[in-house]
C-alpha cells in the first residue's frame, strides 16, 4: 500500500537552558506554537526535566511530545521526524528519531513521543547555542487509504445494450424466436461468431440467421452471458438447471466460450451424484470438456459410488455410447 503525504510542516521550540535547569524533575513543560497541518493542530510539549508521567523518570533524560490538538472527526496519522539543532545552528542527525503514529479522533490532546530523548546533561555539552537549546519537529500528515474505486459496472451497460437493441445489426431466428445482436460484440466474444461474422461465410452478409440445433432458451442464456459475462441465478433457470448446464456447456464449446464452458462445468460438478454421474459424464466427454470428465471419472472410482451409479439407467446409456470412458 502506498502511503501518500499529504500536508507537512516544521515546528521549532527554542529552550532557556538556564531558565530549564530549574525547572524540577518531572515538572512543569514548555510549549511551541499551535500549528496547522493537514487540517489538524499540533504543538511541541518538551519537558526539559522528564515527564511526570513516566514512572521511574528521575529528571535524566529530557521528554519531547507531539500533541494532537484538534477535536475532529476524523483520525491523523503522521511521520514526525525530531531533532536537536547544534551549536552551529545545524540539523543534527545523532539523536534524530522518526515514527509514525496514528492519532485518533476521538482523543483531544492526545500525545505521542519520547519520555527519554536525550540525557539532560547532552544539551549542554552538543546542542547549546547562545544559552538555549532548539528542539525541531518535522510533521507530515499522511493518508495510506486507497482511493475508493466502485467494481466495474461494464456488464451492466453492455446488457442494457441487449435489453434495449440499440445498434444491433444482425437477427438471429431459432425455433421462430427472435433474438437481436451487435455483431462487433459477438466477434469479440466468440472466434466462431468472428469467422461466421465477418469471415467469408454466408453469414457474413445475411442480416438474418437462422440457427438450428441450439434451444431458445439455451441461446438466451448463452447471449446474455456474451454481453455481462455473468449468467442468471439458478432460480430463473427452473427445476431444469441441469440440463439447462448440459446445453450451455455444449453451446460454450460450440462456439468457444471457454469461460462459460467452464462455469457450467462447475455448476455441474456441484449437482453431480450417483443418479446424475453418468448423464454428466457423457455431457463432459461428448462436449470435450476434460476438467468434468475427470471429476467424474475421480467420482466412479470411489467403490460405493459406482455400485450404486451402474443400476442406474444413465449408465446404461453411458456404456452404450462410451465405452471407452469406463473401461
Amino acid at each position: 500500500m502506498r502511503t501518500t503525504i499529504v500536508a507537512s510542516s516544521v515546528l521549532k521550540l527554542t529552550i532557556d537552558y538556564e531558565q530549564a535547569k530549574k525547572l524540577p524533575i518531572a515538572g512543569k513543560g514548555v510549549m511551541s506554537d499551535v500549528v496547522s497541518v493537514g487540517g489538524h493542530l499540533w504543538r511541541i510539549q518538551c519537558y526539559p526535566r522528564g515527564y511526570h508521567g513516566h514512572g521511574d523518570d528521575k529528571g535524566e533524560y529530557l521528554s519531547i511530545f507531539l500533541a494532537h490538538m484538534s477535536s475532529t472527526t476524523t483520525s491523523a496519522k503522521a511521520i514526525l521526524d525530531v531533532f536537536l539543532m547544534d551549536k552551529d545552528g545545524k540539523p543534527s542527525v545523532k539523536d534524530e528519531i522518526r515514527f509514525l503514529h496514528t492519532f485518533k479522533c476521538s482523543q483531544v490532546r492526545q500525545s505521542s513521543g519520547w519520555p527519554q530523548f536525550v540525557k539532560w546533561t547532552t544539551p549542554e555539552k552538543d546542542y547549546l547555542a547562545e544559552g538555549h537549546i532548539t528542539i525541531v519537529c518535522a510533521i507530515m500528515v499522511t493518508d495510506d487509504s486507497p482511493i475508493p474505486v466502485p467494481p466495474s459496472d461494464i456488464g451492466t451497460h453492455l446488457g442494457s445494450l441487449l435489453d434495449c437493441a440499440d445498434g444491433t445489426d444482425v437477427t438471429f431466428i431459432i425455433d421462430g424466436e427472435t433474438f437481436h445482436a451487435h455483431r462487433a460484440l459477438l466477434a469479440a466474444r466468440s472466434p466462431v461468431f468472428r469467422a461466421e461474422l465477418f469471415g467469408s461465410m454466408a453469414e457474413a452478409t445475411m442480416p438474418c440467421i437462422t440457427l438450428h440445433e441450439i434451444a431458445p432458451a439455451t441461446f438466451k442464456v448463452m447471449l446474455r452471458f456474451m454481453y455481462n459475462d455473468a449468467l442468471p441465478g439458478e432460480e430463473e433457470l427452473g427445476d431444469s438447471s441441469i440440463e439447462m448446464f448440459e446445453n450451455l456447456l455444449a453451446a460454450a464449446d460450440r462456439y468457444a466460450l471457454d469461460r462459460l464452458k467452464l462455469i457450467c462445468a462447475q455448476k455441474l460438478w456441484d449437482k453431480v451424484s450417483v443418479d446424475t454421474v453418468s448423464t454428466v459424464l457423457a455431457c463432459a466427454e461428448t462436449n470435450n470438456c476434460p476438467e468434468l470428465k475427470n471429476k467424474c471419472i475421480d467420482f466412479f472410482v470411489v467403490e460405493e459410488n459406482f455400485k450404486e451409479a451402474m443400476f442406474t439407467d444413465s449408465y446404461a446409456l453411458l456404456v452404450l455410447k462410451f465405452p471407452s470412458v469406463i473401461a
